[in-house]
């Protein structure tokens, strides 16, 4: 079952916090969207980084935000004043991607919100971050929002950064991601083996073959399903024999 598809009737607010120049959008679905744009700089492998990271993180029970595929119609937001965000719009028409927006939530700010976020909630995020190679969970920008009491995990863009160059993506399962020290959470992530054991066994192939098949062909190469088999062997290796990534955080923890 792929992400549900709804129609962009509103541009309500630009979020110019982030170099994508993401935006508040009024669907045909009732409530509103943050989309982000397949015209921003980074490009469509972006939002399928996106797709990709909210699926599997909801299969192991993170919160994040409802995601959709959100469908741009020829000149949508026109009437916006701003040229920087009409060229992004008309870069955009077509299917990008939306996080339910969360009315009310605050950045993440460990001091106010440290207590939120128990032992095995900070270790199970560590190692999501660590699988997917997610640069962009650091104290200068946590991708964490509050709301409410509840702590959702947003914007997995920069992830699976390999993707967008060529060459064997598989191979990279192998990749140890250094990058994990810096990660806000670390500190807490007291209990990454304990959540290894529990969260590994629910990202089957059946269940990756389900986030990727959400993916829409346009958003990958001229073979999507060779693509879509590249990151189903690169998450395979990366659970099942490439274990380096949990090396490479467990070392971190130690300091």
């Amino acid at each position: 079952m792929g992400l549900p598809r709804y129609a962009a009737t509103r541009y309500v607010l630009p979020l110019r916090e982030g170099g994508s120049l993401p935006a508040i959008v009024d669907t045909d679905e009732p409530g509103q969207f943050v989309v982000k744009f397949r015209g921003a700089g980074q490009g469509p492998r972006a939002l399928v980084a996106e797709v990709i990271a909210a699926g599997l993180a909801r299969a192991c029970g993170l919160p994040v935000p409802d995601a959709a595929v959100i469908e741009l119609a020829e000149g949508f937001g026109l009437s916006e004043p701003d040229p920087e965000i009409q060229d992004l719009l008309r870069a955009s028409v077509g299917l990008n991607f939306g996080l339910r927006y969360v009315p009310g939530a605050l950045a993440f700010d460990p001091i106010v919100d440290g207590p939120l976020v128990d032992d095995l909630f900070a270790s199970a995020i560590v190692w999501f971050d660590a699988l997917i190679m997610n640069v962009d969970r650091t104290p200068r920008n946590p991708n964490l929002l509050v709301e409410d009491g509840r702590v959702w995990l947003i914007d997995h863009g920069a992830s699976l950064y390999f993707h967008h160059q060529p060459g064997d993506w598989r191979a990279r399962a192998a990749d140890r991601f250094p990058l994990i020290r810096e990660h806000i959470l670390l500190p807490q992530a007291t209990r990454l083996l304990e959540i290894d054991e529990a969260l590994r066994p629910r990202l089957t192939a059946t269940a990756l073959a389900a986030v990727l098949a959400s993916v829409p062909d346009e958003w990958l190469g001229p073979g999507p399903e060779r693509d879509r088999a590249a990151y189903a062997g690169f998450f395979s290796d990366r659970l099942e024999r490439e274990r380096g990534w949990l090396e490479e955080a467990l070392r971190a923890r130690e300091g």
